[in-house]
């Protein structure tokens, strides 16, 4: 086990342990575009804050300065069918194209077309990785971390320095569901990582996607039992857009972005009050799913009509109407 994960046979070990550990920290955030988020920080992501054990930190590396953007994971096979990885690759490219953030773990495979698909549309795709962020594994990633970097990030919530370790991966997949708000299984085996990904996402509310395969391909597996136990059922894009209902940014020119307010979510804004209201509060209240209410949230902070605040959220007054308007 990794120094910052041990337990410790004496105080004087677990101080000399914690010292390397923060000492470690300490010279890897004197890199660019390097920072350590808090669960009590503002700037800690929304979503993960909402899983039943979000880490206490969270290592970044990146552009990652904006965590609102709704978000969906893409994962799978590490050695998938040919037509597998270029159906993820696609999937990513109009995810991007629709302003949604791809998430996936930076694994060869399904993840590796999922983070080249969206990068290759102009849009945001964020890595979560099961070692310290000064390790890159598999290391023949490591030109495509550079790349993520550039445009998106890495996360992680092992401390720097922690190296490969097998039960490390289990832990991270619950990152990359709780990042999102819905998981997309694209092909994966009975016994897959990608399958604990989906089940994490199932536990935390959020949506579960799967892509229907033959069914003599050991591949296909994995998505035709998640789709069979209730999965949505994806063949393109639009599948997954038009689920997860949300009001999406769009991209202009590839590059800008701009978000249309076509609909305005009047039962959740009427539940928030001039007090910070938590996210289980607001569930209790209008009875819809984490996923519903957290999609909804982003796009009002996004739109300026909530901001957080003390744990919750809180209606912003909109100035009302001069006289001569009336």
């Amino acid at each position: 086990m990794d120094s910052c994960f041990r337990s410790p046979s004496s105080r004087s070990s677990h101080r000399a342990l914690t010292l390397q550990s923060v000492e470690r920290d300490n010279v890897w955030l004197n890199g660019r575009d390097r920072s350590i988020v808090g669960l009590n920080e503002a700037s800690y992501p929304f979503l993960l804050s909402q899983i039943p054990d979000p880490p206490l930190r969270l290592y970044v590396e990146g552009q990652v300065s904006d965590w609102l953007r709704p978000a969906v994971a893409v994962v799978g096979s590490r050695n998938p069918t040919a037509a597998g990885e270029e159906f993820a690759f696609h999937l990513a490219h109009g995810l991007a194209e629709h302003g949604i953030v791809v998430v996936s773990g930076l694994a060869l495979g399904i993840d590796s077309a999922a983070h080249k698909g969206a990068m290759a549309a102009g849009g945001m795709t964020i890595a979560v990785c099961g070692t310290g962020l000064d390790i890159v594994y598999p290391r023949q990633n490591r030109t495509l971390a550079d790349q993520i970097k550039t445009t998106g990030g890495l996360v992680s919530e092992f401390c720097i320095g922690t190296g490969v370790r097998a039960h490390h991966f289990p832990r991270r997949n619950r990152l990359i569901s709780g990042l999102t708000l819905g998981t997309v299984v694209v092909e994966a085996g009975r016994r897959s990582g990608s399958l604990i990904t989906a089940r994490n996402a199932a536990e935390q509310g959020r949506e579960v996607f799967a892509v229907p395969g033959p069914v003599f391909s050991p591949l296909s597996r994995g998505p035709n039992a998640l789709i069979r136990d209730g999965a949505r059922l994806v063949e393109s894009v639009s599948d997954i857009t038009e689920e997860l209902s949300l009001i999406l940014p769009r991209v202009v020119g590839r590059k800008a972005m701009t978000t249309e307010l076509s609909l305005q979510p009047m039962e959740l804004l009427a539940a928030i009050g001039e007090v910070p209201t938590p996210v289980n509060q607001l569930m209790d209240r209008t009875g819809l799913t984490v996923a519903e209410v957290s999609s909804m949230l982003i796009t009002m902070e996004l739109e300026g009509v909530v901001t957080r605040a003390g744990g919750g959220f809180i209606r912003k007054v909109v100035a009302s109407q001069s006289h001569d308007d009336v």
